[in-house]
């Protein structure tokens, strides 16, 4: 269930995000009731699965199991797709999986550069409090880390959003060049969390999901459209392609129309 996230996005970018959340048997968001922007924050999911993973600490396996609930099922079930949570030795499976020398490296590295997220934290509130500028009654997903390895880079589970830090580990990291090519990894940097986090949210209200009876273009414009939109959250031209070009040429010829209007629309004809 592996998706590669990236800004070169083709015609195929909603098609892969709508597996990314089918694939994982995601229900609608459901979001927490708590809606102040100055209560966003990344819960560390990731230390301790980090200390399970690298260690093998039973105290961390009970801290997983018994405070991460969903995030670790989310993780073992859905991203890593090792089994199920209630198999009898599903943790042994775990452990294994990540002794791999390449994942110990990534793991590690992951809880290096992000020791601190007073950065990202204050970069998500900032989009969010843009976001609630256009729409005043969204409330406020929970946040979470994770070492995902090298699988999605966003996952949306109900009233939560999981961040796996080893897809945003720097261009440069050794370990990608095996993986992904330069222009993927040009876009797996911690500059990327926060429009990655966006688009994915926005994806979840407003992408496409019956791509079946609607055109190529049809998917392009919508894509194009919800990376628009996040570029302006951001406050960052994050996501570049020729469909971004487009929307961002109808909204200069429609100057009164807002975010909010656009994200609703159904007719595409004039982009």
């Amino acid at each position: 269930m592996t998706n590669i996230f990236r800004p070169a996005f083709n015609s195929a970018f909603a098609l892969i995000c709508l597996m990314c959340l089918i694939s994982c048997d995601l229900a609608p968001f459901h979001f927490d009731k708590k809606d102040a922007i100055d209560s966003i924050e990344v819960v560390r999911f990731d230390r301790v699965e980090a200390r399970y993973v690298t260690t093998g600490d039973f105290s961390a396996l009970q801290e997983m199991n018994t405070s991460y609930p969903m995030q670790t099922r989310a993780l073992i079930e859905d991203l890593l797709q090792l089994g199920s949570v209630s198999d009898i030795n599903i943790s042994d499976t775990l452990l294994d999986f990540f002794q791999d020398s390449t994942l110990q490296v990534i793991v590690f590295a992951a809880e290096s550069q992000y020791a601190d997220m007073d950065g990202l934290t204050k970069e998500l509130r900032g989009a969010f409090r843009n976001l609630k500028k256009i729409f005043p009654k969204a409330e406020i997903p929970r946040f979470y880390a994770q070492i995902g390895a090298l699988n999605q880079s966003i996952v949306v589970d109900n009233d939560a959003i999981g961040i796996s830090l080893d897809k945003y580990l720097g261009a440069d990291f050794p370990a990608y060049e095996r993986f992904f090519d330069s222009s993927q990894r040009a876009a797996m940097t911690s500059s990327y969390i926060v429009p990655d986090v966006i688009v994915f949210y926005l994806l979840s209200r407003y992408g496409m999901f019956e791509f079946a009876r609607t055109s190529q273009h049809w998917r392009d414009v919508n894509s194009g459209i919800i990376m628009y939109v996040a570029n302006k959250l951001t406050g960052r031209e994050a996501f570049k392609s020729e469909y971004v070009d487009r929307v961002a040429a109808f909204m200069r010829k429609n100057p009164d129309m807002s975010l909010k209007t656009l994200l609703e629309m159904t007719d595409y004809s004039e982009i």
